[in-house]
């Protein structure tokens, strides 16, 4: 098949890519640097012709609510009004878990105002709910802010590493149409406060966290099972500790001289 890969240079895509090319597909990756963009629709017109399948992984640059659902809404115009002209049979779009739980985040009404749009495009496609990724939660310990002992929300997270993503778009992207949801996680579901002790501790770092019903996720108010699979989900094989294994956040042991 020929697959459009939209933000085929990031950190999924890229991977997607390889893994698409691998097996045996003819793969176009659109980003700015190849000339395509979603923004604009420059270039959008040629990458779609003859496609049989446009994996959307594209990813506001800007978190300020404004910026993000700006973003998501002129992006999801352009690339489905030119696979809609292409007759693409298949478009695949990176979703998270809980998105429409989350309205109360700019940056998740942004992610349901990209939902909505695909599902009124009249295309076949399949939306991907995917837990957090483990190589965001750095970020998400940063947002508790400084100090000895930070805050997270009392809720539960399962994430997952971003090599089974690549692994599950790809497979999705080869597959028939769900025109609906697929969930994906990793295998591990447990408390956000107990997965980021483990990783400080893990990392050498002395600060602790604890859970705290009231704490926000980027602003949005969370119950416990907010960021997990509603139902059955498809799950990686990669858990947190064969991740931050790999992962290069592990602090290096002195060899003896």
């Amino acid at each position: 098949m020929k697959i459009l890969v939209i933000g085929g240079t990031g950190r999924i895509g890229s991977k997607v890519v390889e893994r698409l090319r691998t097996a045996g597909h003819d793969i176009v990756v659109a980003a700015p640097s190849t000339g395509i963009d979603v923004l604009t629709g420059e270039g959008l017109d040629t990458a779609m012709a003859g496609t049989d399948v446009v994996v959307d992984l594209a990813n506001s640059p800007s978190f300020e609510d404004a910026a993000v659902l700006s973003f998501f809404v002129t992006a999801g115009h352009n690339i489905l009004a030119a696979a809609s002209r292409a007759g693409v049979g298949h478009h695949v779009a990176l979703s998270v878990v809980g998105t429409d739980k989350l309205v109360a985040s700019g940056y998740f009404r942004g992610k349901i105002a990209q939902e909505r749009l695909i599902r009124d495009s009249g295309l076949p496609y399949t939306i991907i709910h995917s837990t957090q990724f483990f190589e965001f939660l750095p970020g998400i310990i940063q947002s508790a802010g400084d100090g000895p002992t930070l805050k997270l929300p009392a809720a539960d997270v399962q994430p997952i590493a971003a090599e089974d993503v690549a692994d599950a778009v790809a497979r999705i992207a080869q597959q028939p149409p769900a025109n609906g949801v697929v969930e994906i996680a990793g295998p591990e579901r447990v408390p956000m406060a107990e997965l980021a002790n483990r990783f400080l501790s893990l990392t050498g770092d002395s600060r602790r966290v604890v859970g705290d019903a009231q704490s926000l996720y980027f602003g949005a108010p969370l119950h416990v099972d907010t960021l997990v699979p509603a139902g059955r989900a498809w799950t990686g094989s990669i858990g947190f500790d064969a991740w931050l294994q790999q992962s290069g956040l592990m602090p290096v042991e002195p060899t003896e001289q």
